[in-house]
């Protein structure tokens, strides 16, 4: 890890795991799925963002997760959980872990979805029609740095991700912690961690798709997290559950984080 990483990860306290996963498939994901595959503007949803719950196949997937949870061992499992507070996220948490009582399961608003304002159920082409001058500056400024109205970038995450980060350094060091969250959360706390340039961070975002119910993990390495793995879904693919995830985001305009 380069100084200036170490500087964005922090020293002196780590927790001894960091275990960051994204929300197994939603009605939301196969909704934009759907509306990329035909061509449509807006998403087909009847729920604001916050209350998106799983699909079938995401809750077989977060039924995998607690497979594999329960097949670690106790030693192994999670000491502290948080949560996105979002349905998609939360339901995965608790479903994942419902053989296990005495975890709580702590809900942290700063790890909920990226807001993207008035681009919400919009797909690339919805974008391009409903507000072109915007598709215009978005291109132009970045995905990383672009705000869409009333909405967040991803550098307004990252700044929740540095809260959090610094809570969990202080409050968990040496516990094992695993975080149910977003893509864009996700990315973030690369970001953060790994003290990663635009360039590295929009290049990872686009060759390597992230995964429903997929697993981040980190380690404590000397007081530094060090990554471990990025995105792995052994999980799912040992109990023949299906892998989804987005298309690379390259493909639109990136505005559905998921």
């Amino acid at each position: 890890m380069s100084s200036s990483d170490s500087i964005a990860a922090g020293r002196g306290t780590a927790p001894a795991e960091l275990v960051l996963v994204r929300h197994a498939q939603s009605v939301g994901n196969v909704a934009a799925d759907a509306a990329r595959r035909e061509g449509l503007s807006r998403l087909d949803l009847d729920t604001r963002d916050a209350d998106t719950p799983l699909s079938d196949l995401g809750r077989e997937q977060a039924a995998a997760l607690a497979q594999h949870l329960s097949d670690l061992g106790p030693g192994r499992r999670p000491d502290i959980v948080l949560s996105s507070p979002y349905a998609r996220a939360a339901e995965t948490a608790e479903l994942a872990l419902a053989e296990f009582g005495d975890l709580d399961v702590l809900r942290d608003e700063r790890l909920r979805e990226r807001d993207l304002g008035a681009f919400d159920r919009l797909t690339g082409s919805g974008i391009k029609e409903a507000f072109p001058d915007e598709a215009e500056r978005r291109g132009a400024t970045g995905k990383l740095y672009y705000r869409p109205p009333g909405g967040e970038s991803w550098t307004d995450v990252a700044l929740r991700i540095r809260s959090v980060l610094s809570d969990i350094r202080s409050d968990y060091a040496g516990k094992r912690v695993w975080v149910f969250t977003h893509q864009a959360v996700i990315m973030s706390f690369r970001l953060v961690i790994e003290g990663l340039d635009e360039a590295k961070l929009l290049e990872i975002d686009r060759e390597m798709p992230l995964g429903n119910c997929s697993l981040t993990t980190y380690r404590d390495r000397d007081g530094t997290l060090a990554l471990d793995s990025f995105g792995a879904a052994d999980h799912l693919e040992a109990r023949d559950v299906s892998r989804t995830h987005e298309e690379p985001h390259a493909a639109a305009t990136g505005e559905s984080d998921g």
